[in-house]
């Protein structure tokens, strides 16, 4: 089974073939920082943007500017450390390279955006420094802790502080974290402001559901092979893990918009990342828990903008290599 002891590293027969179309199309989805402009953004931040706005983004640089690497860090540590399953080694290897661009992305955002090196340090030591950045990366770092010391899964209660830290960073960091600040950049984008920050948002968005999607595949696995483990303990746990994030969240909002934003409020805030957490429970097979609607029209239909972006934009900004019967993988072979 999939937290098995051991190294598989036999890809036939293969086991886990979803994995691997995972992969697959997470392959087709690749970009380069070379394709964003920030010329514009360079512009409306001298310009256009209020300064109520500006201390929202440069909270929003803040943070950006060291989570992908704390989600990198945990990925490398423990995701690809105790998934016994090489199709989603291979996941987790482009998932990786995604998390090292994402990196470089926002490097080139704080370079752009923040001309003062003193603000620049500021930045970057923000997860230390400043409270409402601090607490988002304590959370990642509790939860990472917690699995530190794990060198094998040989008990249920070990397989269940796996599937936490799992949980974690797909419900929790990537899912919740990373989607309400996905919100304030659409927000002003919205506005017409900032549009090398969208582009890459875009993208980026995308390669962060396919993340999210990859490790809910995951604990769909774990739910079919070690069902007893999914009882009413594990899902109190989760619930409060779910309550924790949310209030580091909100927390975060009290900070970003804390001098006034027009057109957003912390009370819409709340409810679109409670909406948010219920599809997060939801894809972990838990009930829902806030009941609260999406208050953003223009977050409607992000999970669709993107990939309509992908095909209208010319094919090298976003998609690379090609289907072919010759190549093309079959799932049913042994060998």
């Amino acid at each position: 089974m999939i937290l098995d002891q051991g190294l598989d590293l036999t890809l036939r027969p293969m086991k886990y073939p979803q994995f691997f179309q995972q992969y697959k199309n997470s392959i087709k989805n690749i970009w380069t920082t070379d394709e964003i402009d920030f010329s514009v953004d360079f512009e409306h931040l001298r310009d256009r943007v209020s300064p109520q706005e500006a201390h929202l983004i440069k909270r929003l640089v803040a943070f950006f500017a060291t989570a992908d690497n704390i989600v990198a860090h945990n990925l490398v540590l423990n995701f690809y450390k105790h998934v016994n399953s090489p199709e989603y080694r291979m996941f987790l290897g482009k998932q990786l390279f995604d998390e090292m661009l994402h990196v470089e992305t926002y490097l080139l955002m704080v370079d752009n955006y923040i001309p003062d090196m003193e603000e620049r340090t500021a930045a970057f030591d923000a997860y230390k420094t400043t409270p409402s950045v601090k607490l988002k990366a304590d959370f990642c770092f509790k939860y990472m802790d917690s699995i530190e010391k794990l060198d094998i899964l040989d008990t249920d209660e070990k397989r269940k502080q796996f599937i936490e830290n799992l949980i974690c960073f797909a419900g929790c960091v990537e899912g919740l974290f990373f989607f309400g600040s996905f919100a304030y950049v659409y927000f002003l984008r919205n506005k017409g402001l900032l549009p090398g920050l969208a582009t890459a948002t875009n993208w980026i968005f995308r390669d962060e559901s396919m993340h999210i999607d990859g490790a809910m595949a995951v604990i769909q696995t774990l739910r079919r092979e070690y069902p007893h483990l999914f009882d009413a303990a594990l899902e109190a746990r989760v619930n409060q893990m779910i309550d924790e994030a949310l209030a580091v969240e909100l927390a975060f909002c009290a900070d970003a918009l804390s001098f006034g934003v027009t057109g957003m409020s912390q009370t819409m805030m709340r409810e679109y990342l409670e909406y948010v957490a219920d599809q997060r429970l939801q894809q972990l097979g838990f009930k829902k828990k806030f009941l609260s609607k999406n208050p953003f029209p223009f977050m409607v239909l992000q999970d669709v903008q993107p990939l309509t972006n992908f095909f209208e934009k010319r094919v090298t900004e976003y998609t690379k290599g090609f289907e072919s019967k010759k190549s093309a993988v079959t799932f049913d072979e042994a060998f």
